[in-house]
């Protein structure tokens, strides 16, 4: 690669601050091939974060939020300021492996159709994590509230092309994303990689993963704080991209099925509370989620 390409690398905090120091280390210990920036969106943590950052990572660009903006709306901060040919797309709680950064963008330079590229995701013990999504319809998401779907991670041996890429570790074209727009703002957070990646098909162009490009990501690590909401804000999430995407009938019948879907689990969960003492924390946690879920999707 040249030393002319320049990449620049994005990543969203809020209150991670170890997490972020693993994950620019590893950046620092296994940088890309071409010149590169790094670009930090602090969404208003209270962790000194930013003493931290400025402290330990000069060479940083940050940019400061007064409040919790969410994942899509910080990302586009960075995307509008920096100035890669491709910018990377990186949680807070990643370590990106040996190679992993230069596997990405050489791919990239070397397939101008693609307009993203993702990472296979890897757990900390090197097994392999979900680095692909399904686009969302009514039956997988009724399926995968219900618990009867499952999807286990593939085992990729090339480059292969995909529907969308888990965002943990994306990198997108710069003249894709000049012409079908930034992440959309109205997902706070998750799904909107997965609009994203199909707004890109939608314009001809292509997704793929790259398995050789392979980053650590520690599943939640960066949204812990804020775990009961999980479940809630993918069904949001998927709902929305239903809503924009699909007829209107599908979005009617997957809200109904997660509203019963929601109301079936809570009572479960509730009479687990009572009849299984031992498991009652984690009982009730699971019976509040699904009741959110239930009543919300009435709405």
């Amino acid at each position: 690669m040249t030393a002319s390409v320049r990449l620049s690398i994005i990543v969203v905090n809020w209150n991670t601050r170890d997490l972020i120091a693993s994950c620019l280390s590893s950046i620092g210990s296994h940088p890309p091939g071409c010149a590169y920036e790094i670009w930090v969106v602090d969404n208003s943590s209270n962790d000194k974060s930013i003493p931290f950052l400025r402290d330990t990572f000069p060479s940083v660009q940050l940019i400061l939020n007064g409040s919790n903006l969410g994942f899509a709306c910080a990302n586009n901060q960075a995307l509008r300021r920096c100035s890669g040919e491709f910018a990377l797309l990186l949680n807070s709680d990643t370590r990106v492996g040996p190679g992993a950064l230069s596997a990405l963008a050489r791919f990239m330079m070397d397939h101008p159709g693609a307009g993203v590229a993702g990472a296979q995701l890897v757990n900390p013990d090197g097994t392999l994590q979900q680095s692909v999504r399904p686009i969302p319809t009514c039956r997988s998401e009724l399926m995968i509230a219900s618990g009867l779907r499952h999807d286990r991670p593939r085992t990729y041996q090339e480059p292969t092309e995909v529907e969308a890429v888990v965002g943990a570790a994306l990198m997108a074209r710069r003249e894709a994303f000049d012409q079908i727009g930034l992440l959309d703002e109205g997902y706070f957070m998750y799904t909107e990689e997965v609009d994203w990646c199909f707004r890109f098909h939608e314009a001809g162009w292509k997704v793929f993963i790259v398995p050789e490009a392979r980053v650590t990501h520690l599943d939640g690590g960066s949204s812990a704080p804020i775990a009961l909401n999980k479940s809630l804000w993918l069904s949001q999430g998927r709902l929305r991209f239903l809503g924009q995407h699909r007829p209107a009938w599908m979005i009617s019948a997957t809200r109904l099925g997660l509203r019963l879907i929601g109301l079936i689990k809570t009572f479960y969960w509730t009479a687990i509370r009572v009849i299984r003492p031992a498991q009652r924390p984690r009982a009730h946690q699971k019976a509040q989620a699904n009741w959110r879920l239930a009543k919300w999707s009435d709405r």
